[in-house]
């Protein structure tokens, strides 16, 4: 093993990349990445997972010579800081939230929405709604809020992605079912009991952890910006 790949397998060792689930919630499509089962819990083999990580990471790079778009995944709680911030550093669309149905298989319809909220808010801005009543304009004020709410992460988004990043493709099933549909590659973070037989480039560890999906969201950044420069 090269000096390299050990600090990568120590550092995910320190972020607690190695913890799975219970052995009972394993999905079989994983059970080669486990390396044992400690006090009923999965231990994932770090070894495995740096092969993994890496193999995203050079995709990754790859899209970033090329200056292509990757949309950022992450709705739970544990992930939705780190998505958001990957997804602003980078200039990238990103979904921090709930996933809403045809962000991918219905674009078309999903971009006329975000174009009809950048308007409103264009209009708001040059006091353009001057010329509504107050109770029309509490109304498009709160059209503008729920839009915000669904749309403000993708608005960069003017056509698909080339590819998307998600942390735990389990809890984001829908958003890797429309992406699989499209012929859309995806990168994802993946913990013990999730099927990684329709992810692209499966990256196996703990997704269930700030400080562990915070770890691999990192490594993608990097990789991306490495990539821009390159």
């Amino acid at each position: 093993m090269s000096t390299t790949s050990e600090t990568l397998i120590d550092s995910m060792f320190t972020a607690g990349a190695h913890f799975g689930l219970g052995r009972s919630r394993r999905n079989p499509s994983i059970a080669s990445y486990i390396f044992t089962t400690k006090n009923n819990t999965d231990i994932f083999d770090l070894e495995k997972t740096s092969e993994t990580l890496k193999a995203a990471k050079t995709y990754v790079e790859g899209l970033a010579k090329e200056n292509k778009t990757i949309l950022f995944v992450g709705g739970k709680k544990e992930a939705s800081a780190a998505i958001k911030l990957v997804g602003q550093s980078l200039n990238m669309p990103y979904v921090e939230g709930r996933w809403i149905g045809g962000t991918i298989t219905n674009f078309g319809q999903i971009r006329k929405r975000i174009d009809r909220y950048e308007k409103l808010v264009s209009d708001r801005e040059k006091g353009e709604l001057a010329k509504y009543t107050k109770r029309e304009r509490m109304l498009i004020d709160k059209e503008i809020a729920k839009l915000e709410k669904m749309f403000f992460g993708i608005v960069s988004l003017k056509r698909m992605p080339d590819a998307i990043f998600v942390i735990d493709p389990l809890k984001e099933k829908n958003a890797v079912a429309e992406a699989v549909f499209a012929k859309i590659p995806t990168i994802a973070l993946c913990g013990s009991d999730c099927d990684i037989s329709g992810v692209t480039y499966p990256i196996l560890g703990n997704d269930g952890s700030k400080m562990s999906i915070q770890f691999f969201v990192d490594e993608i950044k990097k990789s991306y910006q490495a990539g821009k420069t390159a």
